[in-house]
């Protein structure tokens, strides 16, 4: 049988574990302490007799010293560990990275999915396969699993928190979910499993991934290869989804630790400030075994369990394939609980469907709904690319089944983008629409800038735009989902300027790795736009990575590339049509916006550019979305003039509103929001949307002005 751990390393921690010193070992064995002390620094190994003598002293078998792939079962109790409040009195109401998101499964799922794909194995081409795994405990299996948790010990530190809930938001939340447990004698566990990925590998303490999930906030160790994450956020959404604050961990992992890798325990758990028994406690508490390397043996560190102990948890994985089980204690979700009720669930045949069943049916709903919404593509192989992932749900309610697995496929959740993401894979698309079922393709220039503030570009990423044919199963028309490395959809919007009778399309945008490992600066291209995300990453736009990396311009660069790819999909889907159309009338009489000049002709000095015609629609999330043609006169140089818009009222000065972006289309480029008109050119188009978070009064209740002014616009 292959050897795990080499002799020495495990003897030491195996006596530290006992509490056994070195002499002592020695004189059990009837040995020197030099002899002991060769086998510890391994200089020597003791010879196959004195195997037997060793396992009696350690109390354990045989194969355990042989093996070496396991501690033996001496020493100090699985315990919980509880920080200590800071010596300088200060006190922490909860972990703060837990409140970047909402108790919410399908935020949940975002980020541990792209957690998942982000420790893919490279190495065997396979997808990642994540389960969700939603499981209601009442009666004897909720009892039993608070026993294998040790709740009477956290029990204190509950009642604590409770005590001081109405002055703490986590208390709160803590206070209802262990209401919830007693009153209604239910427990719900969500599990997520991930196979062919990294597991939690390094050493408790050290710089590693284990350290950087379980000891550590804000920190990540992600890099390269497309990854998702960047702010050590994203295993927050962990411990946000447990009303308890309880998740525990088993890790499977793919490169060994002390000599194995099978079945690495340990739990953390997210409380505010508490005072048990007159002793503060800072927050944070850890489930293992007493590390006996650290000052009386009081700080837990992970251990390896056995098949027992990871059953009680409710731990058990399916084989031995590397990856990691986060188990969320007492998972809520407030979205799910506002769907429950009796009108908007799914009764079971009888309509005798309890409250507590309705809760985990609508929760298995909203995850399948999010990693089709989010990880379709990621999802999605053709020609000789494989997916890379694989997802999964299933419900269950104290080990029966209530809803069988279910397998998310993306082509029950996104036909058209799916068909789109495999014709571009399998070299099947066209340069333009001409019959149905179709995908055409155009390519999207990025251009790149200099990092550091420097001026210039340094290179063009040709990014892939895919359009074709809408289904009335992928919800909301005419919307582009842009992707990058890891093939996780980051921004969902809307094509402007439209016209009105449009056949309904979906489009996808692939940047980055996302458009082909060999396409140019693909590399460069996904480090940009990952900088270019928040905590988020559902958009890219101006963050303070990109300014400190890049240039506070370079947000720019981005919306370069928004009007490229709008006026793409525009040039696919538009079918050309003559001026003064029956269209054009329907879409004049929908305008709320005045179609005149608001830039008259003065009676002397030189000519000034005119607005000579607009377009506005309310977009999706209840801005302005406006494009505007500008007459130019005759000159050899135009003056630069600044789009302003404004909301119509009655009486006073209008009221100004701010723009989220103002691109060029023809004739002009924009810089700082100033438009500088092309040399010679006679007419001019731009187009910008409003910042809807600024908006004094809703939308659809205003009416707009556009003014061109001269200059800086002031």
């Amino acid at each position: 049988m292959e050897a795990g751990e080499e002799f020495g390393p495990w003897l030491a921690r195996q006596l530290k574990l006992a509490g056994k010193t070195q002499a002592e070992l020695a004189d059990e064995l009837g040995l020197t302490r030099a002899a002991v002390s060769a086998w510890i620094t391994k200089r020597s190994v003791p010879r196959p007799t004195v195997m037997g003598e060793i396992a009696k002293a350690l109390g354990t078998d045989l194969g355990t010293v042989h093996t070496r792939t396991t501690d033996t079962q001496a020493g100090l109790p699985i315990t919980w560990y509880h920080r200590p409040g800071y010596q300088d009195g200060g006190r922490d109401g909860g972990n703060a990275a837990a409140f970047a998101f909402d108790a919410d499964v399908q935020v949940l799922a975002r980020e541990t999915c792209q957690n998942s794909l982000d420790e893919r194995l490279l190495e065997n081409g396979r997808p990642v396969r994540v389960r969700y795994t939603i499981h209601e405990l009442t009666g004897e299996v909720l009892d039993a699993f608070r026993a294998a948790i040790l709740w009477d010990e956290l029990q204190p530190h509950y009642q604590a928190v409770s005590r001081s809930a109405a002055d703490q938001k986590v208390g709160r939340v803590v206070d209802a979910g262990v209401r919830d447990m007693f009153e209604k004698s239910r427990l719900i566990l969500l599990r997520i499993d991930d196979y062919n990925a990294s597991g939690l590998t390094g050493d408790d303490y050290g710089d590693g991934k284990f350290a950087a999930v379980i000891r550590r906030q804000l920190e990540s160790l992600k890099s390269g290869r497309g990854a998702g994450g960047s702010y050590g956020l994203g295993k927050a959404t962990l411990w946000a989804t447990s009303a308890l604050g309880m998740v525990l961990i088993n890790s499977t992992l793919s490169v060994p630790h002390e000599g194995r890798t099978d079945r690495r325990v340990i739990g953390r758990l997210e409380l505010p400030w508490r005072s048990v028994d007159g002793v503060p406690y800072a927050g944070p508490a850890w489930l293992g075994r007493p590390d006996p390397e650290t000052p009386g043996a009081e700080v837990v560190r992970s251990w390896w369990a056995d098949e027992e102990m990871v059953e009680r948890l409710h731990l058990t994985r399916d084989n031995d394939e590397p990856g990691t089980s986060f188990l969320v204690v007492g998972a809520h979700d407030v979205a799910s609980l506002d769907q429950s009720r009796p009108e908007a669930a799914d009764e079971d045949e009888n309509g005798s469907e309890d409250d507590g069943t309705r809760d985990i049916r609508v929760m298995h709903r909203r995850l399948v709904e999010a990693l089709g919404r989010d990880f379709w593509a990621a999802m999605t192989g053709g020609g000789s690319r494989l997916p890379l992932l694989e997802t999964s749900v299933r419900t269950l309610r104290n080990g029966e089944v209530v809803i069988e697995e279910e397998k998310v496929d993306p082509i029950d959740t996104q036909p058209s983008r799916t068909r789109a993401l495999r014709a571009f894979y399998e070299g099947t698309t066209v340069d333009r629409l001409t019959e149905a079922g179709q995908v055409a393709l155009r390519t999207v220039p990025l251009r790149l800038p200099l990092s550091g503030g420097r001026r210039g570009t340094l290179g063009t990423h040709p990014g892939v735009l895919l359009v074709t044919e809408a289904e009335d199963k992928d919800g909301v028309p005419n919307q582009v989902h842009s992707l990058r490395g890891n093939r996780m959809t980051i921004k969902k919007a809307g094509v402007a300027g439209l016209p009105l009778g449009v056949n309904a399309f979906q489009a996808v945008l692939l940047v980055g790795k996302a458009a082909g490992e060999s396409a140019p600066f693909a590399e460069e291209a996904d480090e940009f736009l990952r900088a270019a995300e928040p905590p988020e990453h559902d958009r890219w736009g101006q963050t303070e990575e990109l300014t400190l990396r890049w240039s506070h311009t370079a947000h720019h660069r981005i919306a370069r590339l928004t009007t490229e790819v709008n006026t793409a999909v525009r040039d696919l889907v538009v079918r050309p049509k003559s001026a003064g159309s029956q269209e054009s009338a329907k879409l004049r009489k929908k305008l709320t916006v005045p179609r005149k000049s608001t830039a008259p002709r003065r009676a002397s000095g030189p000519a000034v550019p005119e607005l000579d015609g607009l377009d506005a629609e309310i977009g999706a999330g209840g801005e302005w979305r406006i494009t505007a043609e500008v007459k130019l006169p005759r000159a050899e140089e135009q003056a630069a003039m600044t789009p302003v818009v404004l909301l119509d009222v009655r009486s006073g000065s209008r009221p100004r509103l701010d723009w989220a972006e103002l691109v060029a289309v023809e004739g002009c480029e924009v810089e700082d929001g100033v438009l500088r008109f092309t040399p010679g050119a006679r007419r001019a188009v731009f187009r910008g949307s409003t910042d809807a978070a600024g908006h004094p009064v809703r939308t659809e209740l205003t009416r707009l002005v556009l003014e061109l002014r001269a200059g800086a616009g002031e």
